[in-house]
């Protein structure tokens, strides 16, 4: 089932989100659920308080950015074979030099801006199977990951940009919240759900 994604100005969306565990009801149908929402917005990631769960869990599916003729072909084989569930995750360790690279968000549709991320990641998290893994990525899996960790932590790509950036886009932020946008998916947005 598509499920309406949240839109910037939801107070869901700063939260710091709680752990799961294996009895969190349905959570089955909820990873499905999920899925099928991304896929139908034509996102690479999408986590659970994007529809209104304060809850540690997001994907991933970075195949995608495999297409990208500028990424070698180690990078395009690791990207093609990301596709996972994260599930209380944890980013251990970031290493490297920022690098920037133009990111958007489903909840923040039509504003898309150069985010600085360190290009190394090492995660624990746990699969749907509550199996636990540590693993390292790199280059654009690591920041399709960081992107969705900031999510379960309150975090969006719109407070990685500088005051001068923020200012500029303060305008469109407000009219997402109000939708006040043109988009092809399902969204709730708060400044609505506000006025009924």
């Amino acid at each position: 089932m598509i499920l309406p994604i949240v839109a910037y100005g939801d107070p869901v969306l700063r939260k710091k989100c709680k752990e799961i565990s294996k009895d969190y009801p349905k959570l089955d149908e909820l990873i499905e659920n999920m899925w099928e929402t991304m896929y139908n917005a034509y996102g690479v990631g999408l986590a659970a308080p994007q529809i209104g769960r304060p809850i540690r869990l997001f994907l991933v599916d970075a195949s995608p950015f495999a297409d990208d003729e500028n990424i070698d072909e180690k990078e395009r084989e690791e990207l093609k074979k990301l596709k996972k569930t994260f599930i209380n995750a944890r980013i251990v360790e970031e290493e490297g030099e920022e690098w920037a690279f133009n990111e958007g968000c489903l909840s923040i549709p039509e504003i898309r801006e150069d985010v600085f991320r360190k290009p190394q990641i090492t995660i624990e998290y746990q699969d749907e199977d509550f199996k636990e893994h540590r693993e390292v990525y790199t280059g654009l899996a690591a920041r399709v990951i960081q992107h969705e960790y900031d999510h379960i932590e309150g975090i969006l790509f719109t407070d990685k940009l500088s005051s001068l950036k923020k200012r500029l886009i303060k305008g469109k932020l407000k009219n997402i919240s109000k939708g006040k946008i043109k988009i092809d998916y399902k969204m709730r947005f708060p400044e609505m759900k506000k006025a009924r």
